[in-house]
């Protein structure tokens, strides 16, 4: 691609010194005009100075956004209602960020006329597919840069090389070498890199951001209730929240018990194994609260199709299709069973962990009747069982009788 051919571009900006790097070099390399794009997704830091070192740059288009109630209604709680997680273990936090951060991009792509997007995802990372994949599937003619996989600031010190002498200012702590980089957002953080990178080595107390330790959370349990409404938490202990103001607050309740860390070693789309260290306070209550109102609600068949089908929903998410054909195809369905999905569901907050201990529903399919040990009345015939169990052991029979003639039938 030839760098005459971009006259303008939006960049996913954060402010920090790679993307503060970034904007300066297109300006260089491709002599184009850079629109920058921030996006306040909860990731707790002070955004104003991402409007002023565009402005050093002599950005004339900043975009700062406030997409937190966005980010926890239209992504994380789609995704919480399929319970997803990624290799059994991963809730997602980064995953799910990426498609609203580039599919914003695109639409102020074309609302200024820029011919361009890019970001500063690494090429050995997951977030460059996540990023250009979602670019492709809303804005198919797009032009997408990719510094990382251009210039030729392959390590630390070009980067801050570059910096010093384009007089972009550089944090004390970025003169060094970073123990570790960090992605955050409303639903998680998460640590990678450096001192984390051997697998073998448990992380330094330092890495957590979100919790404290487990060991130090107080000795008295915290009880609380969460409402549901089609899936979706509405309320904490009876009082409506909204979105972004409900998961802020079981990110509270979270941190204050321990709850959500997780160390992890993962295989990444591109290829690789990672390990990363990652927090999800509010997330994995979440989890937690949702698996036991559905417990109620949901029917049997339902239940297990759905289970059956996360790990698929949850890799489609982890590898940047969230909107794919497929994807929306399957949170169709998952949307489709949870209808009956409302209710409270009580659970017990104690030293990292979160215990369901009640739950109720005005669609509850439990039947005290049906399952008493005490006479239940007629409502269950015990004898029916009989035929239902030939029935489901004639196959095991047959073979088993195949078997002892030497599999002959």
């Amino acid at each position: 691609m030839a760098a005459k051919s971009v006259k303008k571009v939006v960049l996913a900006y954060s402010g920090g010194l790679d993307t503060s790097v970034i904007l300066r070099w297109l300006q260089e390399t491709y002599g184009c005009e850079v629109v920058t794009f921030t996006a306040d997704l909860g990731q707790g830091e002070e955004l104003a100075p991402a409007r002023s070192k565009a402005e050093m740059f002599g950005v004339k288009e900043i975009f700062i956004e406030d997409l937190r109630e966005t980010f926890v209604r239209d992504y994380v709680f789609p995704m919480f209602r399929a319970n997803a997680l990624y290799e059994g273990q991963y809730l997602l936090g980064t995953s799910i960020a990426r498609p609203l951060i580039a599919a914003r991009q695109i639409e102020i792509a074309e609302a200024v006329g820029a011919d361009a997007v890019a970001h500063g995802a690494t090429g050995k990372g997951n977030d460059q597919v996540r990023f250009e994949l979602a670019y492709y599937a809303l804005k198919p003619d797009v032009t997408v840069i990719a510094p990382w996989r251009e210039w030729s600031l392959t390590s630390r010190a070009k980067l801050l090389e570059f910096a010093e002498a384009h007089q972009i200012p550089i944090s004390k702590d970025k003169r060094g070498e970073a123990p570790f980089s960090v992605d955050a957002n409303l639903l998680h953080s998460s640590s990678e890199g450096k001192i984390l990178e051997d697998p073998a080595v448990e992380p330094d107390e330092i890495v957590y951001q979100r919790t404290i330790r487990p060991e130090d959370a107080p000795d008295q349990a915290t009880t609380i209730a969460i409402d549901f409404v089609a899936g979706d938490p509405v309320a904490i202990d009876g009082a409506a929240l909204s979105p972004a103001a409900l998961l802020t607050r079981l990110n509270e309740l979270g941190r204050a018990n321990g709850i959500g860390r997780l160390d992890l070693v993962e295989n990444r789309f591109v290829g690789m194994k990672s390990r990363g260290v990652y927090e999800t306070p509010g997330g994995t209550i979440l989890l937690a609260a949702h698996r036991g109102i559905e417990s109620l609600t949901l029917d049997r068949e339902a239940a297990h199709l759905k289970d059956s089908l996360m790990p698929r929903y949850a890799e489609l998410i982890y590898n940047g299709f969230w909107f794919s054909p497929e994807r929306r195809m399957l949170q169709a369905l998952i949307d489709e069973s949870q209808k009956s999905v409302s209710g409270r569901v009580r659970l017990k907050l104690y030293k990292g962990n979160a215990t369901v201990i009640g739950r109720e529903s005005p669609n509850s399919l439990y039947s005290m009747r049906v399952v008493t040990f005490e006479d239940d009345q007629g409502a269950y015939n015990q004898a029916d069982a009989q035929g239902f169990i030939k029935l489901n052991a004639l196959r095991l029979r047959l073979a088993a009788a195949a078997g002892r003639r030497g599999g002959a039938l």
